[in-house]
């Protein structure tokens, strides 16, 4: 979930990464307005100002610059983890939520259909990006909250912050497509409930478990 840039004006010209991003931006734009099959290659070129072998030299495909597009909004930066502010566990908690609802939202057609994998099926490039997306998400959270150090029962930790995130993509849908909720009560429901799994659920890791 990157920060898409603002596209640059016409007529300016481009350094090879502005055109790169430019591209990027408007794919993301496009294809959350539309479907996959109905985006093509001209359509994005025309939208970014460049020719439509730039696409080609920077993404290959139409395919590879949809995987790019899809990458770029499912994926947490290193960046928003490193800006969070010093404080205690609410504190913290409260900016991650906030930075991931700011995001959500300001991208929310194009976060909801690559969340979806885009219109194009189970795809399995797709889903090997989403599947490392969940797996940055689990480790930036477990950064965010000061557990990252943390190495008893790593894997079933880890198991829960996925499961976590799975909650946080199904709640940010109830908000954006639905309204059946709003972001205040998103905001409430994520941040406590991740304040209960770090204060009341991950120190039980370990504790024997109880026979039926």
């Amino acid at each position: 979930m990157h920060a898409i840039g603002e596209l640059a004006p016409r007529g300016r010209r481009l350094e090879p990464d502005e055109r790169r991003e430019q591209i990027l931006s408007c794919a993301v734009r496009l294809f959350g307005e539309r479907p996959y099959a109905e985006v093509s290659t001209t359509d994005i070129a025309n939208a970014a100002g460049v020719a439509r072998g730039l696409i080609n030299h920077y993404f290959g495909t139409k395919k590879g610059l949809f995987i790019e597009a899809v990458r770029v909004l499912v994926t947490i930066p290193e960046v928003a983890v490193e800006q969070l502010p010093e404080g205690d566990l609410a504190t913290r908690v409260d900016a991650s939520v906030t930075w991931f609802l700011d995001v959500v939202s300001r991208h929310s057609t194009s976060w909801l259909a690559a969340v979806d994998g885009g219109g194009v099926g189970r795809d399995p490039d797709i889903q090997r990006v989403l599947a490392e997306a969940d797996e940055i998400a689990a480790e930036s959270i477990l950064v965010a909250v000061g557990l990252a150090g943390v190495r008893r029962h790593r894997e079933q930790l880890r198991a829960m912050i996925r499961a976590y995130c799975g909650l946080a993509k199904a709640t940010a849908r109830e908000w954006l497509e639905r309204g059946a909720l709003d972001r205040a009560q998103v905001h409430t429901l994520l941040a406590t409930t991740l304040i209960t799994l770090v204060e009341q659920v991950f120190p039980t890791l370990g504790a024997p478990r109880r026979r039926r």
